[in-house]
C-alpha cells in the first residue's frame, strides 16, 4: 500500500510539473523575456537595498542602471528611449541634476558626433566612399583577389564615417553591383559576411569609427582624468585593425569557400572611371584637413571635436560646400546623438553616486582578480569580459556606458594603467559578430534577399574569430602595445 501512495504521489508531482512546462511553452518570447526581467531586476533590488555601504542616491541609481542594462538586453525597445527614461528617473529622484541632464546633452562628444554624421553624409552624398571601394573591386581578377582588395579598402572607411551602420549603408551597394558579377551562391553568401565583418572588426583602427569609443574617451577623462588622443589611438589601434581585419579575410575564405571558388574569375565593370568631379575633391581635401589637425592635436591645442565641426561648416558652407545644411542635418542620427547623451548622463551619475565604485568592490571581492599582481591575469578577464559583452547587451554604446566605469574603477583599484584598460576593453566590445542583432551593420547584409547570409553563418564565423581575437589581443599586448608604451 505505501508503495502505490508514494507512486500516486510522484505521478501527481509529475502531472503538476508537466502542466507548469506546458504553461511556460504556451507564453510567448516576449511574456518569458518580461518575466526574467522583473525577476532580475528583484533579485538586484533586493540585493542593493540590503547594502549598508551605499547611500540612498547610490542604491537608486544602481537600480535604475540594472534595469537599463537588462532592458538593453532582453527587450526590443529603442535603446535610445531606454537611456532617455532611464536619465529621467534619477533626474526625478535626485540622483542627479537638472544641469548634469543637460550639460551631457551639450557634452563634445555629441557635438563631435554630429559633425562626423555631417562628413559621413557628405562622402556618401559625393560618391566619393563609392568610388573608392568600386575603383578597387574592379582591379580584382578572381574571387580570392577580390576578398583581399575590399579588406584593404574597407579598413580607412573607418576615418571617414564614424558609424558602422553608415559604412554598412554605403557599401551595401557595392555589394549589389560586385555580387551581380559573381554566379556562385556560395561565393556571394561569403562575400555577404566579409563586408560588415571587416567593417565591425576595423573600427578600433579609429577613435572616431564608433560613437562608443567617444563615450568611452569621455568617461576616462571623467573618472581618472586621463586623455587618449586620436594619434595615440592610432598608433594602437590601427595596426591591430589592419591585421585583425586580414585575418578575418582568411577566415571566411577557409570557412565557406574552397580552393576552387577563390580562383574563380571576376569582371567587375568600373563605373566610375570619370576624373574627380568638384565635390568630391573638396570633400577629399577637408577629410585630409581634418585628419591631419586630429593628428596634430597636441601642437594646435584644437580638440577633435571642434576640428569635426570646422569641417562640417565647411562641407556645408553656402556657395563652397558640397551640401546644403538641412540635407546634412538629415544625415545625423539624432536617435544616436539622445542615446549617447543620456548613456553620458547615466555614466556621470554612477560615478557620481559612488555606484561604480561600490560596484566593482562587490563584483570582484570574491575573486583573487581584485588583488592580483599578475597583468597576465588582468589581461585575460579584460579580454573575456570586454569580447563576450556583445552576446549579452547588443547596443555598442550601451556596452561602453555600462562597463567601462567599473572597468577603470578596477583599474584604480589595482593601481594599472587606466588608458590600457580602456582601450582594450573598448577593443573587446567592438567585437560583435555572433548575433546579427549585435549590430546594425549586419543587419543591413543579412537582408539582402537570397545573397545574404543566415545566422548559423554568423555562429560559425564567431565560434573561430572570438578565439583569434583573443589571442591577437594578448599576442599585441607583450609585442606592439608594450612597445610603443601601452601596458598595464
Amino acid at each position: 500500500m505505501k508503495i502505490e501512495s508514494d507512486e500516486i504521489k510522484q505521478t501527481a508531482i509529475n502531472t503538476q510539473l508537466d502542466i507548469i512546462l506546458q504553461y511556460f511553452r504556451r507564453l510567448s518570447r516576449w511574456q518569458t523575456k518580461l518575466l526574467l526581467a522583473l525577476f532580475l531586476t528583484f533579485i538586484s533590488g533586493v540585493t542593493v537595498f540590503l547594502s549598508d555601504s551605499l547611500s540612498i542616491q547610490g542604491r537608486l541609481t544602481i537600480i535604475v542602471f540594472l534595469l537599463t542594462v537588462i532592458l538593453w538586453s532582453m527587450t526590443s525597445i529603442n535603446a535610445g528611449y531606454i537611456a532617455l527614461v532611464s536619465v529621467l528617473m534619477l533626474l526625478l529622484t535626485g540622483s542627479i541634476s537638472q544641469e548634469d541632464f543637460f550639460e551631457s546633452l551639450g557634452s563634445d562628444v555629441v557635438w563631435l558626433m554630429i559633425g562626423a554624421f555631417i562628413l559621413g553624409g557628405a562622402v556618401k552624398q559625393t560618391g566619393l566612399a563609392t568610388r573608392l571601394t568600386q575603383a578597387v573591386a574592379a582591379k580584382a581578377h578572381n574571387v580570392s583577389s577580390l576578398f583581399w582588395l575590399l579588406t584593404t579598402v574597407l579598413i580607412p572607411l573607418s576615418f571617414l564615417i564614424p558609424s558602422t551602420s553608415g559604412r554598412a549603408a554605403v557599401t551595401h551597394p557595392i555589394f549589389r553591383s560586385v555580387a551581380n558579377a559573381i554566379e556562385d551562391k556560395r561565393t556571394r553568401r561569403a562575400l555577404a559576411i566579409l563586408m560588415p565583418s571587416i567593417i565591425l572588426v576595423s573600427t578600433i583602427a579609429s577613435l572616431t569609427g564608433a560613437g562608443s569609443h567617444l563615450v568611452a574617451k569621455d568617461l576616462l577623462e571623467e573618472i581618472s582624468e586621463k586623455d587618449i588622443s586620436f594619434s595615440q589611438w592610432l598608433l594602437y589601434g590601427l595596426p591591430f585593425g589592419i591585421v585583425a581585419s586580414y585575418a578575418t579575410c582568411w577566415v571566411i575564405m577557409q570557412l565557406f569557400l574552397d580552393r576552387r571558388r577563390w580562383q574563380q574569375k571576376l569582371d567587375v565593370e568600373c563605373l566610375q572611371s570619370a576624373p574627380l568631379s568638384l565635390p568630391e575633391r573638396k570633400t577629399l581635401m577637408i577629410v585630409l584637413l581634418m585628419l591631419g589637425l586630429w593628428l596634430t592635436e597636441k601642437w594646435h591645442g584644437l580638440e577633435i571635436a571642434t576640428v569635426t565641426v570646422i569641417g562640417a561648416i565647411l562641407l556645408t558652407a553656402p556657395k563652397f560646400g558640397v551640401m546644403k545644411w538641412k540635407d546634412a542635418v538629415k544625415d545625423v542620427s539624432w536617435n544616436l546623438i539622445i542615446f549617447v547623451g543620456a548613456t553620458l548622463a547615466l555614466g556621470h551619475a554612477l560615478i557620481s553616486s559612488g555606484a561604480s565604485e561600490w560596484i566593482i568592490n562587490n563584483v570582484f571581492r570574491f575573486s583573487d582578480i581584485n588583488t592580483s599582481k599578475s597583468h597576465f591575469l588582468i589581461l585575460l578577464l579584460l579580454a573575456i569580459i570586454s569580447l563576450t559583452s556583445h552576446i549579452y547587451m547588443t547596443s555598442h554604446t550601451a556596452r561602453a556606458a555600462a562597463l567601462v566605469p567599473p572597468l577603470l574603477y578596477l583599474a584604480s583599484s589595482l593601481d594599472i594603467n587606466p588608458v590600457t584598460v580602456l582601450f582594450i576593453s573598448t577593443l573587446g566590445m567592438d567585437y560583435c559578430l555572433t548575433f546579427p542583432v549585435s549590430s546594425k551593420a549586419l543587419m543591413v547584409y543579412q537582408d539582402a534577399e537570397e545573397d545574404g547570409f543566415k545566422p548559423k553563418d554568423l555562429l560559425r564565423l564567431s565560434s573561430v574569430m572570438i578565439v583569434v581575437h583573443f589571442v591577437l589581443i594578448v599576442l599585441f599586448y607583450y609585442t606592439w602595445w608594450r612597445w610603443v608604451g601601452l601596458s598595464l
